[in-house]
């Protein structure tokens, strides 16, 4: 099997050096950029497997690299930061992010994270291979080429978000509380934040609903957790 492809963003080469040492023990390849400019242009080219990105690059912060990422690929991506604010990383997995680790951290559990997101990634195309179209009114959730239409236009959805739609979309009506999206999205995740459930489900909504204010889709239980309203 090829060796699965990571790129390394981070304008600190003493960073980029460490944490491609410890990948490359464990047989990935790796690619690297100082810039957010040389990493849009890797993405394309090289189309890594996941991307470990720092959120301070001297041209382009991250959280608008990861938005731009997110517009032609939903594949891992894990945040590096020197913050350690519950803000800053609520922020971070909102707009597409899958992980979130501080600085000073433990390349060990760098690259225990990486092949954990990777491993899940993989689980999450097989079981997706395996189901069938999910259909409803103006809305269709393609599990097997992991894709969603919107009225026939085609949405690109970060993991995360895909995987919440499609939970919720597989059991139309079922309340799922904010726990029990988090251990089933974020389940093989060490931490983690709740908070990050409702930010992902708003990101979602703003996507797929025809007025995110009020929405048809996806419906907030009050006291209780969300459920999918199949419109027909």
């Amino acid at each position: 099997m090829a060796a699965k492809r990571i790129l390394i963003i981070d304008d600190d080469h003493e960073i980029q050096d460490i944490l491609s040492r410890y990948l490359k023990r464990e047989g990935f390849k790796i690619a690297t950029a100082d810039k957010g400019t040389l990493a849009l242009d890797l993405v394309h080219s090289l189309k890594p497997h996941l991307i470990i990105l720092d959120i301070l690059l001297p041209d382009i912060n991250g959280i608008e690299l990861c938005k731009k990422i997110r517009n032609i690929s939903t594949i891992p991506i894990l945040f590096l930061s020197c913050k350690d604010d519950a803000s800053d990383k609520v922020l971070g997995l909102g707009i597409g992010g899958d992980d979130y680790i501080t600085k000073p951290f433990s390349p060990s559990e760098v690259v225990a994270r990486v092949k954990a997101h990777l491993r899940r990634n993989e689980l999450l195309k097989d079981s997706h291979h395996k189901k069938q179209t999910i259909s409803f009114p103006g809305l269709e959730i393609n599990t097997a080429s992991y894709t969603v239409l919107i009225n026939n236009k085609t949405l690109t959805l970060p993991a995360k978000e895909f995987k919440i739609l499609a939970i919720l979309a597989e059991n139309p009506n079922q309340i799922f509380n904010t726990e029990q999206l988090f251990d089933l999205v974020w389940k093989e995740e060490t931490t983690g934040d709740l908070r990050t459930v409702a930010v992902h489900i708003s990101s979602l909504r703003k996507k797929i609903e025809p007025d995110p204010a009020n929405p048809k889709y996806i419906r907030t239980v009050r006291g209780v957790g969300y459920k999918f309203a199949p419109i027909y």
